[in-house]
């Protein structure tokens, strides 16, 4: 690795899966980084629910990281199933089961993924309660990084890892997600072996799908016995204030999507009348299709940061092959500005073909054709 580069102050910001991939891989090879995350600390919020890596992208991303061995110890080879659901009928249409050994997309816990990537760095890397504020200075200097506790920073090279919203896309993008008009309303279901026995054997030890035109259910199971639901809709951003509900209103939601799904069959409309405690609101933003910038010797992203798209099974394995690229990059390269060129140079036209194939796919699940197909979304990227 050139000397040039090792002496370079490198910040990530945000400690997802991608900036954190991308920490790791850097620590590996000898590159010190620093990662800078708006959580006051490592458990102060939910991590979300599960995801399956790939083996041509996170999987090939943890293999670089050195981490593959554990995250097979900790993925759920049986969360591969999956079953396509008759809305109306409540009867399984069509089942995936993997075979014995298969290993092309096992799931893992978001908070299981973090956790293990957050271990395999040296402490201290990750400084939390830092919420940028801005990036500033000259592209071909020192970029000042002021966050809203009040610290200012220096770095040679800003790697944008904040998802969706992300404050570093500001120093080289005008761009700004825009709501895709499809809803994705969270449920939370626990015990799933002694509590929701009826939903456990509809949904098999991975995720099912059911839906039609109008609405769409996908369940995922979980570790620990947990299950999340996403409910599908196309609705307003402001539905719910449309209909004088407020996310606290349980029984006033939950008769809304009562009347929804009027027709659907009592066994599948257990994934709305069973949750155990409140929705979660999650309205689906996605970038302009296909999202670019102008190069800078000093800036760049990665992930969401860099190509938001719909969740349909691709996103955090892109953002870690992302990662796992420009950490390689930097290792590789005489600059920062070289580095940043070689990975650009790979992931921009793998994003514009990623958002040309997802563009108006938000309602991925919102479908009437034939349900037995249950293509998986990421076959689009190959």
């Amino acid at each position: 690795m050139p000397t040039s580069i090792s002496s370079k102050r490198i910040a990530i910001i945000g400690a997802g899966p991608g900036g954190l991939t991308c920490a790791r891989i850097l620590h590996k090879h000898g590159v010190p980084v620093t990662v800078y995350d708006q959580d006051a600390h490592e458990e102060a919020r939910n991590q979300g629910g599960s995801l399956d890596l790939h083996e041509y992208d996170g999987q090939l991303a943890l293999r670089e990281a050195g981490l593959i061995e554990e995250f097979f110890e900790l993925s759920r080879f049986e969360g591969q199933e999956m079953r396509g659901i008759d809305p109306h009928s409540g009867q399984v249409l069509a089942r995936h089961l993997p075979e014995e050994g298969e290993a092309g997309a096992p799931e893992i816990d978001r908070g299981q993924l973090r956790r293990l990537l957050l271990r395999s760095l040296t402490p201290g890397t990750v400084r939390w309660g830092h919420t940028l504020e801005s990036v500033t200075g000259p592209d071909d200097g020192s970029r000042t990084l002021t966050f809203s506790n009040g610290v200012t920073v220096q770095a040679d090279l800003v790697i944008g890892a904040d998802g969706a919203w992300s404050r570093t896309r500001r120093a080289v993008s005008q761009a700004v997600p825009v709501y895709s008009g499809v809803d994705f309303l969270e449920a939370w279901f626990d015990d799933m072996e002694t509590r929701h026995t009826e939903l456990a054997e509809l949904v098999g030890e991975g995720s099912a799908m059911a839906g039609d035109a109008d609405g769409a259910i996908f369940a995922q199971r979980n570790s620990g016995g947990h299950m999340r639901v996403y409910i599908v809709r196309r609705r307003p951003v402001d539905w719910m204030a449309q209909h004088g509900l407020t996310p606290q209103d349980t029984e006033g939601i939950r008769a809304l999507l009562l009347k929804d799904f009027a027709d659907w069959s009592p066994d599948v409309l257990r994934m709305i009348t069973d949750n155990d405690g409140q929705y979660v609101d999650r309205p689906l933003f996605v970038l302009p299709a296909p999202h670019d910038w102008e190069h800078s010797a000093t800036v760049t992203l990665l992930g969401d940061a860099a190509h938001l798209v719909p969740p349909v099974g691709v996103g955090v394995n892109v953002a870690m092959l992302d990662a796992c690229e420009l950490a390689l990059a930097i290792r590789g390269s005489e600059s920062i500005d070289e580095a940043i060129r070689a990975y650009e140079t790979t992931m921009l036209p793998r994003s514009h073909k990623l958002a040309l194939a997802l563009d108006g796919r938000a309602d991925y699940l919102l479908r009437d054709d034939d349900p037995e197909g249950m293509q998986d979304p990421s076959d689009l990227l190959r």
